[in-house]
């Protein structure tokens, strides 16, 4: 057996990895079924409860390139351990806050902590994990992960809810977190770039202050619509950026290595992944109000109703790595993302919710294997002492995609919506079609259906267009990448490796 193959050892960690990235991804749609019961207790006002439910992206989306970066300094173990400890104090924080400011507090802790868990399973994947071939399957099942969170965050909000309080959406990752701490040092090794130097804190406040405006104002664009707020903290986040990308130029050991992007696949990689995710952020959004608004679906019920599309994205997902065993990547992820172009133009024409969901589950099936082999080609494309960065750098992609999505296809469905006759938003106009007696209620109920289906297609049109276009690219600026079969053992390492001093 070569000596760069994955032992029962790293098998066994890669069931420990997994823990931690469903919870980061749960606790990103777990809370939304406990907000009405939480804001029943603790009586936040308008502000504090977009704070409530945002500040957990807004920490993650700001805090990754700084913690993958500082993984390869410290130790990515380390910075797992601690992270999940931190996790882990968070949640009980939050469990038990007694006001409104103060969960604001701990969700923006738990958002610093799994800042430093996501890059870090992944870096740790990329170490355990060299031959590309099984380095494949791994960050098939990483991606999978993801998705399960996804999945069960308001399948398991909703059983917590029948019988416990709001707080038990939190108290769930403690056990894994403890878990985690327990197994991590027994089964994941440790990983650090020796012989890197110190964190540059003018690289972490700048690349903290380029990311955390513009998630801002991408979502304050998607919720309140054209403003200045959201477009100055656009301008400035843009500002910044340009001054952090310059400023490590200048550094001889960067927070972010410019040389990641002189390889082809992970550029390419990295803009698939970005493009892709919002087209997911746009339309999960109106998927999301179709099944609970339009439908009348309690939260739990919808959930129910999203499992198959997730269900399928597990199995994609965990197909796609081994289909590129003797398919060339350029291959298999043009075809999985003009399989969710078709998904998006069932979409654009659907008019119930058995369409709806047979739609959705087309996308699914397109993106588990877009997620799990763009991530494999950032990665794999980088040398070992810079994937903690690379994996920080796929994470931020994805976070920015969903927020970009929300924020631009979000605004165009809204606009529709109501230049189609709906004034008021869709939760508003239902509940007025849902008060009035008869036919007039009737009436304004399919009139909002109607808009809101105008706004929905136009949504999914959009995504099917680009959907398409990333098929195009892909099969034309991936195809030199040959199967995994065809790879050399260590990776895919050539672009980056050349572009190193030593190399």
């Amino acid at each position: 057996m070569s000596s760069n193959r994955a032992r029962l050892r790293d098998w066994l960690g890669l069931a420990v990895l997994a823990l931690p990235t469903i919870l980061t991804s749960m606790d990103a749609t777990v809370l939304y079924l406990a907000l009405p019961h939480l804001s029943a207790e603790l009586r936040p006002d308008a502000t504090e409860t977009l704070w409530i439910i945002d500040v957990y992206g807004f920490m993650i989306a700001g805090f990754l390139i700084a913690m993958g970066s500082l993984g390869d300094r410290i130790g990515r173990r380390r910075l797992l351990m601690l992270g999940a400890a931190a996790f882990g104090v968070a949640s009980v924080a939050a469990a038990y806050a007694p006001s409104a400011e103060l969960l604001i507090a701990a969700r923006a802790l738990l958002g610093v902590a799994g800042a430093t868990l996501m890059p870090s399973t992944l870096a740790l994947i990329s170490n355990m994990f060299k031959d590309a071939r099984q380095r494949g399957l791994a960050i098939g099942v990483w991606a999978t992960s993801l998705s399960v969170g996804l999945a069960a965050g308001p399948l398991i909000g909703g059983l917590l809810l029948e019988w416990f309080w709001w707080g038990s959406a939190f108290l769930v990752n403690v056990p894994v977190m403890a878990l985690l701490l327990l197994a991590g040092p027994l089964l994941l090794p440790e990983y650090r770039d020796r012989a890197a130097g110190g964190v540059d804190p003018a690289s972490v406040a700048l690349s903290l202050a380029a990311v955390l405006p513009v998630v801002y104002g991408l979502k304050q664009l998607a919720e309140g619509g054209p403003a200045v707020a959201p477009v100055l903290a656009l301008v400035l986040g843009s500002v910044m950026g340009v001054l952090f990308v310059r400023r490590q130029h200048r550094l001889a050991d960067p927070l972010l290595d410019p040389r990641l992007f002189a390889g082809r696949g992970f550029t390419v990689a990295l803009v698939i992944l970005l493009i892709g995710l919002v087209t997911i952020g746009g339309t999960y959004l109106f998927v999301t109000q179709y099944v609970q608004t339009v439908a009348n679906l309690s939260p739990f019920e919808a959930g129910l109703w999203l499992l198959p599309a997730a269900l399928v994205m597990i199995v994609t997902s965990m197909l796609a790595p081994i289909l590129v065993r003797r398919v060339r990547p350029a291959h298999v992820v043009a075809v999985a993302l003009a399989v969710s172009a078709l998904g998006y133009g069932l979409l654009a024409v659907a008019g119930s919710l058995p369409l709806v969901v047979a739609g959705f589950v087309v996308v699914y099936a397109g993106v588990g294997p877009m997620m799990a082999l763009g991530t494999d080609l950032v990665v794999g494309a980088a040398a070992p002492d810079r994937a903690g960065a690379a994996a920080a750098l796929s994470e931020t992609s994805m976070e920015l995609g969903v927020a970009l999505g929300v924020a631009t296809l979000g605004t165009v469905g809204t606009a529709i919506f109501r230049a189609a006759g709906a004034g008021a938003t869709l939760e508003e106009a239902m509940a007025a079609a849902r008060s009035l007696p008869g036919a007039a209620g009737q009436e304004l109920m399919e009139a909002t259906r109607a808009a809101f289906g105008a706004g929905f297609g136009a949504v999914a049109a959009i995504s099917a267009i680009l959907a398409a276009g990333l098929a195009v690219l892909a099969a034309t600026a991936l195809r030199h990448l040959p199967p995994t079969e065809a790879t050399p053992p260590a990776g895919r390492q050539d672009a980056v490796t050349a572009g190193r001093p030593g190399a």
